[in-house]
C-alpha cells in the first residue's frame, strides 16, 4: 500500500513535470525550430518565446471548437452568438486570438516552469476530488463536484495566466452560456445531456477526439490506484465523456486507464506499453519495431536516438488526435521505462502535441520510477511555479 501511494505521488508530478517541460515548444511541428529558439535542445524548464515558428492561434474559433474558416463538425460563429473567448473564458486574452501578427505564441505570458491550462484544470480536478471525501471518485457526485468548480475556475477573471484554450474547452462554455447552470447538480445535468447530443451527432467534432481529454481524467485514475480496475476506468471514461463527447474515445482512455492503474501498482510499464501498442485499438507494434531496434543499435548518444525518436513520433502520431498521439506516448513509454528524465526530455524535444501527450507520459513515467529506475529530480517538482504548492497541498489533504 506505501509503494502504491508513492506511485499517486510521483505519478502527479510527472503529469506536472511532463507539461510545464514541454510548454515553450508546444505545437512546434519542426523540431530543428526548437534547437533555433532555444540554443540546443530543452533541457530544463524555458519560458515561451514572444512567437511561436508555427501558431494558427489567430485562426482559431474563438467562439467554438475547431477554426474560424470551416466548422468540420463544431459550432458555426454566427453574427448573434458570442465569442466565448475575452467573455465567457480567457477574459483578457481575445486581444492575442485577434491580432494581425499570427504568429504570437499560444502559452505568450507564462513563466519557466508554468503549466498549461489542461493541467491546472486536472490539479483542480485532483483538489476538488481530495476535498471532496467522496465514498468513490466514479460517483455522480464526484463528476457533478469536479465539473462545478471547473466551471468557476473557467469563468472566473484572474483565475491563471494562460492564452489559449483547446477546442474542448471552447465547445463546452459555448453550450454552457445559453443558460449558465451553475450549481452541480444542474452542470452535471447540462453535461450529460449535452454528451448524449453530441454522442448521437452524425458528424462527430473530430477536434474532440483529442489527447487532450487525459490530464483531468488522471487524478480519477489516480484516487482509484487501490481500488478494483475496472472502478478506475468507469471513472476515467465518465469523466471524459463530459467534457470530450466523441464516439472514438472510451477504448483510448480506457486502454490508458488500465495501463496507468496497473503501473501504479507495480506492474512493468515497458511490458504494459508493449501490450499496449499491440492491441487492436492502437494497432501499432509493428510500426514501432524498426524505429526500437535503429535506436538500440546506436551508440548512447543522447542527440543520436533523440533523432530516431523524433522520426517515430512524427510517424505514429504528433498532432492531439487521440489514436496517433497515444501511439507516441506508449512508443516513448516503452523507450524510457525505467528512465523518467530521458523521457520527458525526449517528449518535449518530439515537439508537436507534446504538452498533454507529456502530461500522460509523466504520470505514466512517475508511477513507473517508484518501482524502477530514478527518481523524479527535485529541482524539477520545485522548479514549477503553480503547481509545486497544489500538489503538496493535494497529497496532504489526501493524507500522502
Amino acid at each position: 500500500m506505501t509503494r502504491v501511494r508513492k506511485a499517486v505521488e510521483e505519478a502527479l508530478w510527472g503529469m506536472c513535470v511532463g507539461d510545464a517541460m514541454s510548454m515553450p515548444v508546444h505545437w512546434y511541428y519542426n523540431v530543428r525550430d526548437i534547437k533555433e529558439d532555444f540554443n540546443g535542445w530543452i533541457s530544463r524548464y524555458q519560458a515561451p518565446k514572444n512567437r511561436h515558428p508555427s501558431s494558427i492561434m489567430t485562426l482559431s474559433n474563438s467562439a467554438g471548437s475547431g477554426r474560424t474558416s470551416h466548422s468540420n463538425g463544431s459550432h458555426q460563429v454566427s453574427s448573434l452568438q458570442l465569442s466565448v473567448v475575452g467573455n465567457i473564458i480567457l477574459h483578457d486574452k481575445l486581444k492575442y486570438w485577434k491580432t494581425s501578427e499570427g504568429s504570437v505564441h499560444y502559452h505568450q505570458g507564462l513563466q519557466a516552469g508554468d503549466n498549461t491550462l489542461n493541467v491546472l484544470c486536472a490539479l483542480k480536478a485532483a483538489r476538488t476530488l481530495t476535498e471532496g471525501q467522496f465514498r468513490m471518485v466514479n460517483e455522480e457526485g464526484a463528476r457533478a463536484a469536479v465539473l462545478s468548480d471547473y466551471v468557476h475556475f473557467m469563468t472566473t477573471p484572474g483565475s491563471h495566466e494562460e492564452t489559449y484554450a483547446e477546442s474542448f474547452h471552447r465547445s463546452f462554455f459555448a453550450d454552457w452560456q445559453e443558460h449558465k447552470p451553475v450549481s452541480p447538480s444542474k452542470i452535471l445535468e447540462f453535461a450529460v445531456n449535452r454528451c448524449r447530443r453530441k454522442m448521437r451527432a452524425s458528424h462527430p467534432d473530430s477536434q474532440l477526439d483529442a489527447i487532450g481529454c487525459l490530464p483531468m481524467a488522471i487524478p480519477f485514475i489516480l484516487l482509484s490506484a487501490t481500488e478494483e480496475q475496472d472502478q478506475a476506468v468507469t471513472a476515467a471514461v465518465e469523466l471524459v465523456r463530459l467534457t470530450h463527447p466523441h464516439p472514438k474515445l472510451d477504448e483510448c482512455v480506457t486502454l490508458y486507464a488500465r495501463t496507468l492503474h496497473a503501473v501504479l501498482n507495480g506492474a512493468c510499464l515497458r511490458q504494459q506499453a508493449k501490450a499496449a501498442l499491440r492491441c487492436p485499438v492502437l494497432d501499432a507494434w509493428e510500426t514501432c519495431l524498426p524505429y526500437i531496434d535503429r535506436a538500440a543499435r546506436l551508440p548512447r548518444s543522447p542527440e543520436e536516438r533523440l533523432g530516431v525518436h523524433q522520426t517515430a513520433v512524427a510517424s505514429l502520431g504528433l498532432a492531439c488526435y487521440m489514436k496517433g498521439a497515444l501511439s507516441s506516448l506508449f512508443y516513448l513509454a516503452y523507450e524510457y521505462y525505467d528512465d523518467f528524465s530521458g523521457g520527458i526530455l525526449a517528449n518535449t524535444n518530439c515537439g508537436g502535441e507534446n504538452c498533454n501527450r507529456g502530461a500522460a507520459l509523466g504520470a505514466l513515467l512517475g508511477a513507473a520510477s517508484v518501482h524502477q529506475g530514478g527518481p523524479i529530480p527535485q529541482a524539477w517538482k520545485g522548479g514549477l511555479v503553480t503547481a509545486c504548492s497544489q500538489v503538496t497541498q493535494i497529497l496532504t489533504t489526501a493524507g500522502m
